[in-house]
């Protein structure tokens, strides 16, 4: 079996193009059970960090409600995590009021500080952790290499929320992952994803902590339809590594855990996936 916890659509306002259709045939097409998706539309700011014109905005009732839609259309296929938008909206009553009355499909509060240009750390994101704190639902939170997206920003929240489980997602993408790695050893509620991970630091999060803190993600389909195959040149995606060489390189049950295991403990996968 094979969870991906980290899958995508929408994002065109910031440059990506990531539609329902790509997911789907991507996880026929690959042997995927189960994406746990977020919608990239809600995204704030650019790339450059400045704020997206107002007629780009979606806002994120908006975004979530496009989300739910794809998941309800594929039951025990795709789950749901609230891409929020903490710089311009903040945690609304009609964007609470939609995550409580589609619990059954909600996976996750998503937070991506570097689109925001908010750190979690902020008080403009403390009440969405503290939502998820009520509802016993993870924080999935973009991991980068700038002061918002730092991994010790969401080793900081990860302590002040001790109930919460965080998510590192890329393990500080730009990085070469030694902070997140150091910091998956300092809190228990910490765990990292694989999304744009060498494999090489995936093993070295297993021998220096075990098999249950770090879960297989990808960015999908970001670099298209085929991003767990090749990007847009056709290099070779390190994910054909996750799929068919570290399976060679620990024990069957660290790459369940890795592969599907711990994403149905951390985020409460069995009622969506029959498993």
């Amino acid at each position: 079996m094979i969870i991906d916890t980290h899958v995508h659509i929408g994002g065109e306002t910031v440059g990506f193009n990531m539609s329902e259709k790509m997911v789907i045939n991507a996880m026929e097409k690959y042997h995927v059970d189960f994406s746990i998706v977020s919608n990239g539309d809600a995204g704030e700011v650019d790339h450059q960090q400045k704020l997206l014109p107002r007629e780009l905005h979606t806002s994120q009732e908006d975004a979530l409600m496009r989300t739910i839609r794809f998941a309800r259309k594929h039951p025990g296929k795709v789950g749901a995590a609230p891409w929020v938008k903490p710089l311009t909206q903040g945690l609304t009553k009609e964007l609470e009021e939609m995550i409580y009355a589609n619990r059954d499909i909600i996976c996750a509060i998503k937070l991506h500080p570097f689109h925001s240009h908010v750190a979690p750390t902020d008080p403009l994101v403390l009440p969405y952790i503290e939502l998820a704190e009520k509802l016993e639902i993870p924080v999935v939170s973009h991991t980068g290499n700038s002061e918002d997206d730092d991994p010790q920003k969401l080793y900081e929240v990860a302590r002040m929320f001790p109930k919460v489980s965080f998510v590192m997602v890329h393990m500080g993408l730009g990085t070469d992952n030694k902070k997140a790695l150091d910091l998956l050893g300092k809190a228990d509620n910490l765990y990292g994803d694989t999304a744009w991970v060498p494999m090489s630091t995936t093993l070295e999060a297993i021998e220096r902590y075990g098999s249950k803190r770090i879960m297989f993600g990808s960015d999908m389909p970001i670099d298209g339809e085929d991003t767990y195959l090749h990007n847009p040149k056709g290099d070779r995606s390190l994910y054909q590594d996750y799929f068919h060489v570290l399976p060679g390189l620990i024990s069957s049950e660290a790459y369940e855990d890795l592969m599907y295991r711990n994403a149905m403990d951390v985020f409460q996968l069995e009622r969506l996936t029959g498993q």
